[in-house]
């Protein structure tokens, strides 16, 4: 995304972008660290919840066609929603026939996966941490549920970060992969030996976000990238390359993914998903201790 696009937002605007990739846990640790004297003007593109949970670390902006953004999508106001993302499985078609593909949440806790699936560090990456939010949308959050969980991550090999995650399946590392839709979809755009499945338990699909950051030394070139984001251009590049799902109105989504009314979607609650993160994380840390 970032080889792609900061590109074309230069381009377009004449203003020189840095960029500071990180996973989105990262990212606000080192906003947080620099909030004397912040360094950065933008946070681009991670987890919702992390920004609504960190809403003093941002200085809510309005964009220009702030009336383009679907209200499904709309938040508080604190930060701007960017693309809509949605969490599946990858799964790599040289190693499991398709009667073989998991096709639940709760099917990644069978024995025959142990050491085939991968998925992220929950505490540094936001799409991780939004995959175990969504497990436990489904199955809940008390024993029962954390219990099953815990079947499901005895089955794990955690990855260094988000994006690892596809390309371990592409490469046959894993078997199966807890990812991103258009993470996946970029392998399977490239010829990869990779499948999409969708949980029929259920999956969330949200938007990532953005925000001006608070005291940002250059504002104006801050809103001029967040602007530029949510063009109908850059929103159309977004989807046709990068295979995300537009957040604008008037955005047609790629065609080649699977049609939003045919997956089974579960309400993630994103002020629940930041005001239960430590508590998550804690949980989290016992069983990466555990291992």
């Amino acid at each position: 995304m970032v080889e792609r696009l900061i590109p074309e937002f230069e381009k377009a605007t004449g203003i020189k972008a840095d960029v500071v990739k990180a996973g989105s846990g990262d990212i606000i640790n080192r906003a947080r660290a620099e909030a004397a004297n912040p360094k950065c003007d933008v946070i681009w593109s991670i987890g919702a919840e992390l920004l609504e949970a960190n809403t003093d670390l941002l200085d809510p902006y309005q964009p220009k066609e702030y009336a383009m953004i679907a209200d499904a999508f709309k938040s508080g106001g604190a930060w701007i929603p960017y693309t809509g993302i949605l969490n599946v499985f990858v799964v790599n078609t040289k190693k499991l026939k398709p009667e073989e593909y998991p096709k639940s949440w709760a099917d990644l806790a069978q024995p025959r996966f142990k050491n085939l699936v991968s998925m992220a560090d929950a505490e540094k990456s936001g799409s991780a941490y939004m995959q175990l939010n969504t497990f436990l949308t489904i199955y809940g959050d008390k024993a029962a549920g954390w219990d099953k969980f815990k079947g499901v991550f005895n089955n794990l090999s955690i990855s260094t970060s988000s994006g690892a995650v596809p390309r371990f399946v592409n490469d046959g590392e894993a078997a199966v992969g807890i990812t991103l839709e258009d993470n996946a979809y970029l392998y399977l755009k490239g010829g990869g030996p990779v499948a999409i499945v969708y949980p029929e338990d259920g999956t969330s699909a949200i938007a990532d976000g953005m925000a001006l950051c608070k005291r940002a030394p250059n504002p104006t070139a801050g809103k001029a990238f967040i602007d530029w984001s949510l063009s109908a251009q850059v929103q159309e590049m977004v989807v046709q390359e990068l295979g995300r799902r537009p957040i604008r109105k008037d955005a047609k989504p790629l065609g080649a993914l699977k049609p939003m009314a045919e997956i089974k979607l579960v309400k993630y609650d994103i002020q629940n998903a930041a005001n239960k993160r430590q508590e998550y994380i804690d949980k989290w840390r016992a069983l990466m201790l555990a291992r």
